[in-house]
């Protein structure tokens, strides 16, 4: 009996596994249509629980990233001026009035601008530095630019994020990983930063020690032959077993701090992998969304879901080693279709990485949040977390669209609703659904009054073989109120 049962068992797995290697990917990325006119939108193809209402604020963005407030409640969005695909415009931080768009200041070539908070009478933005280093800008109201922090090594796959200021006064930050899982490799190629960069890669924030394995790959620098790369070098460097890496600050995959008029940075975690969204709770503590690993690289890592993480001083989260708190070698949860289980990298760890407060759905892209303080809106202590939505399939294989949708998740217990989405009978952006909601909601923040619920919608972009494809002028701002009888 018990040989049948495992054989069945097996069988039943051979099947599924078999379906999935056949069936092709179809997240939401692939599936978005691109709109050859300007994006329209309504706000019935919304669907939100009993009481709230949903409008558009602002139309015509180009790749909005945030949205912040002045003491007055004047609403303000930044533009990145820079996305995947290796699209460049001008980073923007923009006045909203009657739906008009005013300049308050730009920037450069060193996007994308990924958010910005108000402060002491300023804007504080985060750069995110795709070609010369990521920084933090004080922006002041008649558009004058200083820098606060800079030279930060966000010239890879993930940028500066951010900020938030904290109890303290401080200005918090993060910074993403230069990779997906800590090698170098051939699809940083496509990202574009290694042709760029041939020599950027994962900085430690505190010394590590490397279990010394190296992974093969085309040498795609040169066009020819294989090289070997191990952790926390640059691509085509080998490492060594007990080899130390050395650590300092600035580094990727960390929450940093700084003081508003600039000086020394102050490292408050690390081993995160992008930490995007970073907000504080009615209560002071510091929350932030991790985006998970993806199944790609010299180092894939399947079915890795975005941590959302209650920051504690100076701890490690388990970048490049754990998933969630989960070590990437345990069992086979992490292991991708036709490849081996991830090696570990580190031959010794900082700390056991605690568990998250809550985990959110792999390649939803779990980005800019804020939380509830409002009795008047509802529930309070809550965060309210936007999705920007799976990007497959250069992230990894999605059989069906994955976020796209504003969710609410009690920190206290894990758990997750689904607060604002697309009507339909399946997930996905609204240029996919052949609708006119959401598309890639990629922050989402409370006005001062507490009672309106803003949420930025990034616009439409696809994925395709050739690459990724984004729409300028189609991002939206949009507000959600509660209709208190």
């Amino acid at each position: 009996m018990d040989q049948m049962k495992y054989i069945c068992i097996f069988a039943l797995y051979a099947c599924l596994v078999g379906c999935y290697a056949m069936h092709p990917s179809s997240g939401g990325g692939g599936a978005t249509e691109l709109a050859e006119d300007a994006r329209t939108v309504d706000p019935e193809d919304i669907a939100l629980p009993f009481g709230y209402r949903i409008e558009a604020v602002a139309m015509g963005l180009t790749f909005p990233t945030g949205v912040t407030f002045d003491e007055k409640g004047n609403i303000y969005v930044v533009e990145a001026g820079y996305s995947y695909g290796e699209v460049w415009e001008t980073p923007r931080l923009l006045r909203v009035r009657d739906g008009q768009l005013e300049v308050i200041a730009e920037g450069g070539k060193n996007g994308p601008w990924t958010g910005a908070t108000r402060h002491g009478g300023a804007f504080f933005v985060a750069e995110g530095g795709e070609l010369n280093g990521g920084r933090i800008l004080r922006i002041t109201d008649d558009g004058k630019i200083a820098v606060i922090a800079d030279q930060l090594p966000s010239r890879g796959d993930h940028h500066t994020n951010g900020p938030a200021v904290g109890n303290d006064g401080l200005i918090y930050f993060g910074i993403g990983t230069a990779t997906n899982s800590g090698i170098v490799g051939e699809d940083n190629l496509r990202f574009g930063w290694l042709k760029r960069y041939p020599d950027f890669h994962d900085t430690a924030c505190r010394d590590v020690r490397l279990a010394g394995e190296n992974f093969r790959t085309k040498d795609v620098v040169k066009g020819e032959g294989e090289v070997a790369t191990g952790a926390f070098v640059p691509f085509g460097t080998t490492t060594s077993k007990g080899q130390v890496i050395k650590g300092r600050v600035p580094c990727n995959g960390a929450i940093l701090r700084v003081k508003p008029e600039g000086g020394d940075l102050e490292l408050v975690a690390w081993g995160f992998r992008n930490p995007f969204g970073l907000a504080f709770s009615p209560d002071g503590e510091l929350f932030v969304t991790d985006n998970g690993y993806d199944d790609r690289g010299s180092r894939p890592v399947f079915g890795a879901g975005d941590p959302l993480w209650l920051v504690k001083q100076g701890t490690w989260y388990g970048w490049p080693d754990y998933s969630a708190g989960l070590r990437l070698d345990e069992g086979n949860q992490f292991k991708p279709f036709l490849h081996e289980k991830p090696r570990l990298l580190l031959s010794e760890y900082p700390n056991h990485p605690p568990n998250p407060a809550a985990i959110l759905p792999v390649h939803a892209s779990a980005n800019g949040f804020d939380f509830s303080r409002s009795d008047n809106f509802g529930h309070r202590g809550e965060a309210f977390v936007a999705e920007f939505g799976d990007q497959s399939p250069p992230t990894g294989k999605s059989l069906g669209a994955v976020g796209f949708k504003v969710v609410r998740v009690d920190v206290r217990t894990g758990v997750i609703h689904e607060f604002a989405a697309n009507k339909g009978k399946t997930t996905g952006p609204a240029s996919a659904q052949g609708s006119k909601g959401l598309e890639r909601p990629v922050a989402a923040r409370f006005d001062p009054s507490g009672e309106a619920l803003y949420v930025v919608d990034f616009g439409i972009l696809k994925e395709t073989a050739k690459g990724t494809v984004p729409q300028q002028k189609t991002g939206v701002l949009w507000r959600i109120t509660r209709e208190l009888k």
